[in-house]
């Protein structure tokens, strides 16, 4: 039998109870956004019309591209989008898509060893942040004061581009998947309660003005920041920039759990067809279906 490709399969953070779907992205220039996601990560063009572009690999789509040229740009003292995590099957699959990266010429703006991952930044064309990653096994991950873990120091880039050094790029791998959303928020506490009360995550780390928060026991499906957005009232419904974060849920059992939760809660929430939609605080749009 033929041995199993590990770039095809999505990782642990794709199986937890409730994991990232999809994210939408409200943009100002369609054309020069899908050249970027295409040749810079190397996803696959699902489904394109003139206001609207699906892109992911396989048939997988994880990327909602929604076009409004009248859009406002971004502004990142208000509640948003802090990045978009890419999670990289393997690390050679990160190695292979950092030499692809330096071949392109494409800009970085850092990179960072994070204990349980090592991630490379970089912003797309309007502006929104990118991370590019993989994790280290789990069974690396180490406890601090009874949470994951997380540093944030130098990354050897030779050493990881060694690891995918002997097989070109020839686009994103079957199984990457976005593996976390890092938001701006206007107030940590607030977050952390909504995420935690509402959704139904639990508390992985918190430092410097930060909180990280999983389902299952990863290091962070979600994460906000208030480092440029402190005391932000409501996102601006005009803005380009982030349109929802679409959350699957693993079965029926954890989507009942978490609707009830939501309703709790008191947060906004509608049904259409299965799938349930809800806002944070800042009037970041939640979205959440079964897997």
């Amino acid at each position: 039998m033929d041995a199993i490709n590990p770039s095809t399969i999505p990782t642990f953070a794709s199986h937890t109870p409730l994991h990232i779907g999809s994210v939408g992205m409200t943009v100002r220039d369609l054309d020069a956004m899908v050249a970027f996601y295409r040749d810079a990560l190397g996803f696959t063009v699902i489904e394109r019309t003139g206001a609207h572009a699906r892109l992911g690999v396989g048939d997988v789509a994880f990327l909602d591209l929604i076009h409004r040229p009248d859009a406002l740009p971004d502004d990142p003292r208000e509640a948003g989008l802090y990045h978009n995590a890419f999670l990289m099957p393997t690390r050679g699959d990160l190695g292979r898509w950092l030499i692809h990266a330096a071949q392109g010429r494409v800009p970085l703006t850092g990179a960072s060893d994070h204990a349980v991952s090592e991630a490379i930044y970089l912003d797309d064309p309007e502006g929104n942040g990118i991370e590019v990653y993989s994790d280290r096994p789990q069974n690396l991950w180490q406890q601090e004061d009874g949470m994951i873990r997380m540093t944030t120091v130098g990354l050897d880039l030779n050493d990881l581009a060694a690891a995918g050094a002997g097989q070109n790029w020839s686009g994103a791998p079957l199984g990457l998947r976005i593996g976390h959303v890092h938001l701006r928020v206007g107030n940590v506490e607030t977050a952390e309660r909504f995420y935690t009360q509402a959704i139904g995550l639990a508390t992985t780390r918190r430092r410097h003005g930060a909180t990280f928060m999983s389902s299952g026991g990863y290091h962070h499906h979600l994460a906000g920041n208030v480092w440029s957005s402190n005391h932000a009232g409501p996102r601006h419904p005009d803005r380009a920039g982030l349109a929802y974060v679409a959350l699957e849920a693993r079965d029926a059992e954890t989507f009942e759990q978490t609707k009830t939760s939501l309703a709790a809660s008191g947060a906004p929430l509608t049904d259409s067809g299965g799938v349930l939609e809800t806002a944070d605080p800042w009037g970041t749009r939640i979205r959440l279906a079964r897997a």
